[in-house]
């Protein structure tokens, strides 16, 4: 069993390294875009049922996490409704 969380820790780590130089490549060059909040707003609307569902079927409150971050995900979206990207 130990070899299994030794295994998960290090691609786990290797996974925020290898993230951590991205974002950075990405800063360095100025290639950063703007938040697109109509995405979290549509992400809201699918973690919400989600979460509620998967609490109810499986039974495990550790679900409700998911109904809490499409709240979260819901009412950031539309406090900032003004900066949505237009549909192309």
């Amino acid at each position: 069993m130990n070899e299994w969380l030794i295994i998960l820790l290090g691609i786990g780590m290797i996974t925020i390294i290898l993230g951590v130089l991205v974002a950075w490549k990405k800063r360095k060059e100025g290639k950063s875009k703007e938040t697109d909040y109509r995405a979290f707003f549509i992400m809201g609307i699918s973690f919400l049922p989600l979460g509620i569902v998967m609490t109810i079927t499986i039974g495990n409150p550790g679900m409700l996490g998911l109904t809490a971050l499409g709240i979260i995900y819901m009412i950031m979206g539309l406090a900032n409704r003004d900066k949505w990207k237009k549909k192309s």
